[in-house]
């Protein structure tokens, strides 16, 4: 069953083209990663989707509400980390968790909140005091004390450092077992790659790629990178294919082929029969972050 369902979704302002007529649907229980660069319309349809701005056109459908009208009824089912979130400094992290939490009829235990955002140390801390970390991981807890069964997160981890970004997934990844929803915006394809059961790619208002990180822009099926080291052998002396690929200065020979399977079946017997070791022998397809921009090339 779909938690998120768009049809024809348009935003104009003026001359300007903000959406243009993109569908989406996001099923329950799934993490779906929203990508595109800066004035791409990402902001602007996820503020749609959560009620803050009016669409031109179009069908959209949250929890079985309109955003637009569903009033209070669809707030108290929805969760939203923004970007930045104007806390009360003088606030203790327990009292904005518990002050909050009032707002909802169903909530989550304040206690249990904070443990699951990893601020226990940080319980009777006032705001001031935290780090631009730890805040980020008080604004996760405000999204998530009214348990929401959709969740917007609006650049989650920006801030973070390596292992404040690693405990969000976890968190991220434990709301999944939840079954709730989660749409998230970001540009950490690391961070799409790792969380997300499907992405969209969207760019000058349209989505132009929807898939798993796997596969989306035929990213599965597209040409796998082979790359070694030779040493002290001279262009003539490596087999054919690896010979327009080699850079005498430095040894590294790179090909790039649709078969890589065979490919390497072809090198590995060339070197066992000369007994030639292929030194720092890796294969790669092209990465999410090398479809991303590829397409949002095309796209804008």
């Amino acid at each position: 069953m779909a938690a998120i369902r768009v049809r024809g979704l348009s935003k104009h302002y003026g001359a300007l083209t903000a959406v243009d007529g993109i569908d989406l649907t996001i099923e329950e229980g799934e993490v779906f990663a929203l990508l595109g660069p800066n004035g791409a319309g990402k902001s602007t349809t996820v503020e749609i989707l959560e009620g803050h701005r009016i669409r031109t056109a179009g069908d959209v459908d949250v929890l079985g509400f309109d955003p637009a009208t569903g009033g209070r009824a669809f707030r108290e089912r929805i969760g939203i980390v923004l970007q930045q979130t104007a806390l009360e400094r003088e606030l203790e992290v327990a009292e904005v968790i518990a002050t909050y939490a009032g707002f909802y009829p169903r909530r989550r235990d304040v206690d249990e909140v904070i443990h699951l955002v990893g601020l226990d140390e940080k319980r009777a801390a006032r705001i001031k005091t935290l780090s631009g970390g730890q805040k980020r991981r008080l604004e996760l807890a405000l999204g998530i004390v009214g348990d929401p069964d959709v969740i917007f997160l609006d650049e989650p981890t920006t801030g973070f450092d390596p292992s404040a970004r690693r405990q969000a997934w976890e968190l991220i990844a434990n709301l999944r077992t939840l079954g709730r929803t989660i749409l998230l915006t970001t540009h950490y394809m690391d961070e799409a790659q790792n969380l997300a059961d499907r992405v969209a790619v969207i760019a000058n208002g349209q989505i132009v790629a929807e898939g798993t990180p796997e596969s989306i822009g035929g990213r599965a099926e597209g040409a796998a990178t082979i790359t070694f080291v030779t040493e002290g052998l001279s262009r003539e002396q490596l087999p054919a294919q690896a010979q327009s690929g080699f850079d005498e200065a430095s040894g590294i020979v790179t090909i790039q082929t649709p078969n890589p399977t065979a490919v390497l079946n072809d090198l590995t017997g060339w070197a066992l029969e000369r007994g030639v070791e292929l030194e720092a022998l890796a294969v790669a397809r092209p990465s999410l972050e090398d479809i991303y921009l590829q397409l949002t090339e095309e796209g804008m």
